[in-house]
């Protein structure tokens, strides 16, 4: 026992040494505030680990945007090939780093960009996080160790002639662009669903409302049709809007003067970028006023606003449509997705257009989050952009996850209750306007208050005064005649 008790001590201190060095394996680094451990493999450094310790504010990275790393990536591209126009950036760096940010663009190492969406310094963390994440990919790309940043430097190579100033917004315009491109595209395949209901519920006619009241006749496919082209124009805004992110500041620097970037660096940069995102981005004018002004997000913002008030609005109208069943007006079946109470036996709730409404309140509620931010920012710089990246990029996400959901589990399987319309169609008193021009105004009229006194429909009362044949009485409700088709 005396000589196993000594073996089994030296094995446990061993395997708690391993474990323990293992697990501090760190590499040093250094800022203006001095040295800092970083683990061993990690693609950050240390600014980034000073962000980490300083913003757990949100939970949610610069990760969980994708598109918005892309857009880090293909900014840090052009910059790269800019630099490398009159040799300031060396052949041999500028090979690395393009595959670094090529491999970012193709959806690689997006883990590694950890700052939290909520930071302060107008996103000189996030700048930096990319900065250190691309010029170590680089390294490791080229045979290197990670940290060796007298080969391929955060600041010097991967931040040459730039600032946050320009970076980051620049980033994240792309990356709204990109994400647009996909919003746009949802939102297509959700006007041609409702078009698609307008073509199958072309004939069923139904009486429409004004403030709630009956109103005159119409067809639950014009209705339908119309929500599509609702949406078609709210398509069309979002691309109008997205051209005022076409314009950025790269060459700006710190606040417009371009200092420490090349003669003629801006220019290239520009180009450059425009070929990389397939998207017509061009360099500002005044890059001073480029870089203070916020209106590229305002106006896109704004886009995004005007399309969630035309969401809502169509959601609460399919709530009406389809109210009851037996006490509401039920003119539609929405898809029952799942019980709707814990008490009540046999109801089935609107969670769709429900789910619709509560995204699209939070997209209307982040516009005004913008807004505010923009009218904050002092002088030449606008402190705020991260807020108003994280309130663009959010509605963005909620609205692109969203649409698909209610499209194909709400819109698709939407069916019409035709004896229901059709009920409400020979009971209406709004059908009297349609007969103005074969019984005159006055004789409409008293039909009008004789169904409101004695409860009865209007065909019903022109069927008991013989006041129409029922030939006439078919033409009259021709859908096509009625809602002015034909």
């Amino acid at each position: 026992m005396k000589r196993i008790l000594p073996i089994k001590i030296l094995s446990l201190l061993m395997l708690i040494s391993f474990q323990y060095g293992h697990a501090q394996q760190t590499r040093t680094e250094h800022d203006l505030l001095g040295e800092k451990q970083i683990p061993a493999d990690a693609y950050y450094g240390v600014q980034t680990a000073r962000a980490l310790e300083n913003f757990p504010v949100s939970g949610i990275k610069t990760s969980f945007y994708p598109d918005y790393v892309r857009g880090y990536a293909m900014v840090k591209l052009a910059a790269a090939r800019a630099n490398a126009v009159d040799g300031r950036l060396s052949k041999e760096k500028l090979a690395l780093i393009e595959k670094a940010c090529q491999a970012i663009i193709d959806g690689k190492y997006h883990e590694h960009f950890l700052v939290d969406m909520y930071q302060g310094g107008a996103g000189t963390s996030a700048n930096m996080n990319a900065n250190e994440v691309i010029a170590n990919i680089a390294l490791e790309m080229g045979g290197y160790k990670k940290g060796q940043y007298e080969i391929i430097e955060p600041h010097d190579d991967l931040n040459m002639g730039q600032s946050t100033n320009d970076v980051y917004p620049t980033a994240i315009k792309v990356g709204l662009l990109l994400h647009n491109d996909k919003l746009t595209a949802e939102l297509e395949k959700l006007s041609k669903s409702f078009h698609a209901k307008g073509e199958e519920f072309k004939d069923v006619l139904k009486m429409g409302r004004t403030e709630g009241q009956d109103a005159v006749p119409m067809t639950l496919g014009q209705e339908f049709h119309a929500f599509g082209n609702q949406l078609d124009a709210e398509i069309k805004g979002l691309r109008e809007m997205e051209k005022y992110l076409y314009e950025q500041n790269m060459g700006a620097t710190a606040i417009g003067t371009g200092i420490t970037a090349s003669p003629g660096y801006a220019e290239h940069c520009a180009t450059e970028l425009a070929k990389i995102t397939g998207k017509p981005m061009y360099l500002s004018k005044d890059l001073i006023a480029a870089t203070s002004s916020q209106q590229g997000f305002v106006m896109y913002s704004s886009a995004l606003k005007s399309t969630a008030v035309t969401l809502s609005k169509i959601s609460s109208d399919l709530i009406f449509l389809a109210s009851g069943p037996r006490t509401g007006i039920f003119e539609i079946n929405l898809p029952a997705l799942q019980p709707g109470s814990s008490i009540m036996p046999g109801k089935v709730n609107p969670v769709m257009p429900e789910l619709m409404n509560l995204v699209t309140f939070k997209v209307m509620g982040n516009d005004l989050t913008v807004t505010l931010a923009a009218h904050s920012g002092l002088l030449q710089l606008n402190a705020y952009e991260p807020v108003e990246a994280v309130a663009i990029m959010e509605s963005q996400g909620l609205l692109f996850k969203t649409l698909p959901l209610f499209r194909t589990q709400c819109i698709d399987g939407i069916t019409a209750n035709e004896d229901v319309t059709k009920r409400y169609i020979e009971r209406s008193v709004g059908i009297v306007t349609a007969l103005n021009p074969v019984l005159g105004y006055e004789k409409t009229t008293e039909l009008a208050k004789e169904a409101l006194e004695s409860g009865k429909g209007i065909i019903e009362l022109i069927r008991e005064k013989k006041l129409l044949t029922e030939d006439e009485i078919k033409k009259l409700l021709d859908p096509a005649t009625l809602t002015g088709q034909k």
